[in-house]
């Protein structure tokens, strides 16, 4: 059925739609200074025009999934297109607060789009150990594209002048947006691979079973674990001595290889096997952040990274072969539910530091110390997040160590 599918054009050209995104996350943030300092807007402001970016991204993934067999691949990507060109445009011409809203929401809403339309396409493209693989290797392509977009904006920002002017780091944005445009153009997708798939009625009832509740749950508890403490760590790390960029370079490159490397590390230890070590690996690499200071801040990382390097590209890849009559809509669910997930306990991290500051002021620690206190503090609450995986990924290892495999699909041990 998918034979004569060009599958090294699609999977490249979901690369570089990924980049995209890792792009608009990274160059933006690179560039808030200039805009915060061009348009005059406060940090709340700043922080608004950041928000749209992840309102945007679950809103196209959940529609994306309920069209993806009706309205088709080829058609939301051309969506992701118009909604990137638009989005980077609007940025670019800015006239103030208002257009950097609608401009932030567009961006997002290309962003989910490429989710939407790539995971379920690579998923109809490979199979078994394969599949983890590839879908592996397309998701490394956000923490790698995250940590090529910062070193870009780093040093356009340093030339100064023309090339350092947030206008011309946000054009970069064009350059992996109009390649994979490119790479999409003509191209023949592929067709379900799992019977029933596209039917939405069948993907609903496959969403309410046991596995796929089960992923769902733990989906939301995954993400806030990779980026909860990424959110955060970086603040609580200046103050203790080591290089905050630096931690963010090593955690994100450290990810980008790791994924690229996953085919033999899934194939050996299976999704089940892979989401336990990484739970485990996360909640002590957690735990160091909130006790270490200086140097041995650079160790935490790495152990960091690789508990939660895999996350979310296994937990995609869990849907699509342990429920593949959820097909493209459950997947496109997972995904949101994750960036939901990271909204939603955002204020709650905040809260918690909130209260540490307090506790901590009232046991009389102030400035960076009390900063670095609190932030620690903070950290050790986050631990609570890989902790309750680690339980419940043993449950899933041993529930799934003799389940079969669903019809058509290969074991996902």
């Amino acid at each position: 059925m998918n034979e004569n599918i060009n599958r090294s054009a699609l999977f490249n050209g979901s690369c570089f739609a990924l980049i995209t995104t890792a792009f608009t996350f990274a160059i933006r943030a690179g560039i808030l200074p200039q805009l915060g300092e061009q348009f005059g807007l406060n940090a709340e402001q700043l922080g608004f025009i950041n928000s749209m970016w992840f309102l945007g991204f679950p809103i196209s993934m959940i529609i994306g999934g309920l069209v993806y067999h009706t309205f088709g691949p080829a058609n939301i990507m051309r969506v992701a297109f118009v909604a990137h060109t638009l989005g980077i445009l609007l940025t670019i011409y800015a006239g103030g607060y208002t257009t950097l809203l609608i401009s932030t929401l567009f961006i997002g809403f290309g962003n989910g789009c490429t989710e939407a339309a790539c995971n379920p396409m690579i998923a109809d493209m490979y199979s078994g150990d394969k599949l983890n693989k590839m879908l592996n290797r397309f998701h490394m392509w956000f923490p790698g594209g995250i940590m090529l977009g910062a070193i870009i904006s780093n040093i356009m920002t340093s030339m100064g002048g023309v090339m350092g002017a947030w206008q011309t780091q946000m054009w970069v944005l064009m350059i992996p947006t109009v390649i994979y445009a490119v790479l999409f153009y003509g191209k023949a997708f592929p067709k379900p691979k799992v019977e029933g798939s596209a039917s939405l009625a069948e993907n609903f009832k496959a969403m309410v079973s046991p596995v796929f509740l089960f992923l769902f749950f733990t989906m939301a508890l995954t993400a806030i674990t990779e980026f909860g403490p990424q959110q955060w760590v970086n603040i609580v790390l200046s103050k203790s001595g080591a290089n905050a960029m630096l931690i963010l370079a090593l955690t994100t490159g450290i990810m980008a290889v790791g994924r690229f490397f996953a085919g033999p590390v899934v194939a050996k230890l299976g999704q089940t096997g892979v989401l336990l070590s990484g739970a485990i690996l996360a909640t002590i690499g957690i735990y160091l952040f909130s006790v270490v200071t200086g140097g041995v801040a650079y160790f935490a990382a790495i152990i960091f990274a690789l508990g939660v390097c895999y996350f979310w590209p296994v937990m995609i890849g869990a849907v699509a072969q342990r429920v593949p009559l959820s097909g493209a809509l459950g997947m496109s669910i997972i995904g949101g539910v994750g960036m939901f997930s990271t909204a939603i306990f955002q204020p709650i991290i905040g809260g918690w530091i909130d209260g540490n500051m307090a506790a901590k002021q009232a046991e009389g620690l102030t400035g960076e110390e009390l900063e670095l206190v609190a932030g620690q503090a903070t950290l050790l609450n986050m631990v609570a997040f890989p902790g309750i995986l680690i339980v419940l990924f043993i449950i899933f290892f041993l529930w799934q160590k003799n389940a079969k495999a669903p019809a058509g699909v290969a074991a996902a041990h």
